[in-house]
């Protein structure tokens, strides 16, 4: 039998040095001239931090297939086997590993390409977010637009 009793204490550990890993890459992006002109970048940075952390269930900085899937389930989008390769191709670039590093997944989430795991956080974010009900007075309609 093991003698470590403090798992949880390790794990804790664990988890702060990850997520100061992703913090150095998020001042990487912060400092980045590309990224200079992108609206509140410290806040999103944050908030992919936290989302990556999440899913990165071996705390080996990367999201593997595992994560994924867990992460498509948890967001309500169970996908195939080879829809998750495909997804992690799509953000990776194509790359001999079957993981999602933090930075290919915060260049998905920043950049103008629209890659599907982009589009289902974003639209999750979204569905967590206001209701998506049109402000205002309704539109002023004439006897000709209606059925």
């Amino acid at each position: 039998m093991p003698s470590n009793v403090q798992g949880g204490k390790a794990f804790g550990l664990l988890k702060e040095q990850q997520r100061s890993k992703l913090e150095e890459i998020n001042k990487e992006y912060l400092e980045d001239q590309k990224y200079r002109d992108e609206e509140d970048l410290p806040e999103k940075l944050e908030g992919l931090k936290n989302k990556y952390s999440e899913f990165d269930l071996n705390d080996q900085g990367e999201i593997d297939m595992m994560g994924l899937t867990r992460m498509m389930e948890k967001l309500g989008v169970p996908k195939t086997h080879l829809e998750l390769k495909k997804m992690i191709v799509e953000v990776t670039g194509g790359g001999s590993s079957n993981t999602i590093d933090y930075r290919d997944f915060v260049k998905m989430m920043l950049g103008k390409r629209s890659a599907v795991l982009k589009l289902v956080l974003v639209f999750e974010d979204k569905a967590n977010g206001a209701a998506c009900k049109p402000g205002g007075p309704p539109p002023k309609r004439d006897i000709s637009s209606l059925p």
